[in-house]
């Protein structure tokens, strides 16, 4: 099992942390943003990571990991690797709704794995949640690299992540940068708002 300090080690290491004043994907802002995308540039940080979130689901019976596009097509991948199972993504179509596209299904009964690289608001995941369960299938749980609500969403399945923290976040409306003047907040993430 890997340890807390192995996983900061690596997202120190991978330059995953970033600090400044960011617009998150949930309009929400920070003063701190993990950019995951960062542990995909090197396999010796996805797969370790990645394999850790999979051994908490081994006893699962999953038959298909699923994560929303872009954040965790690759980390659906990685994860299925060590699960030995099919791996798909969800995408936005034409009216900006999650769907499944490329010929990729979720049949009734289906034990599905769902994960993301960062849950902060857990928008993302609750659409393909929604999505699976209209198919039919079967959400065993949710996984994701980083959980930044400090363990404190509830997604109605079990939700476990490699490290869990608590990074404040506010709206627009009371963030303390903007009121302080601080330049507008950058929007790294890969979701139009």
């Amino acid at each position: 099992m890997i340890t807390q300090e192995r996983v900061m080690e690596i997202l120190k290491e991978a330059g995953v942390l970033l600090e400044g004043h960011f617009r998150l994907t949930s309009g929400r802002h920070s003063n701190k943003y993990l950019q995951c995308a960062k542990i995909f540039r090197n396999t010796k940080y996805s797969e370790e990571l990645c394999a850790a979130l999979a051994e908490q689901f081994k006893n699962d019976k999953v038959q298909i990991v699923i994560g929303p596009a872009m954040g965790a097509v690759q980390m659906a991948y990685e994860v299925s690797r060590p699960l030995h199972c099919e791996n798909f993504f969800t995408e936005r179509d034409e009216e900006g709704k999650m769907a499944l596209r490329r010929g990729f299904a979720v049949n009734p009964g289906d034990r599905v794995l769902v994960v993301e690289d960062v849950v902060t608001t857990g928008g993302s995941v609750r659409e393909v949640i929604d999505l699976v369960k209209a198919a039919g299938g079967v959400v065993v749980g949710v996984g994701s690299i980083v959980d930044r609500t400090g363990g404190k969403i509830d997604f109605g399945v079990p939700f476990k992540a490699v490290i869990s923290v608590d990074v404040e976040s506010w709206g627009p409306e009371n963030c303390p940068l903007c009121k302080a003047g601080a330049p507008a907040p950058v929007k790294p993430g890969s979701r139009k708002i």
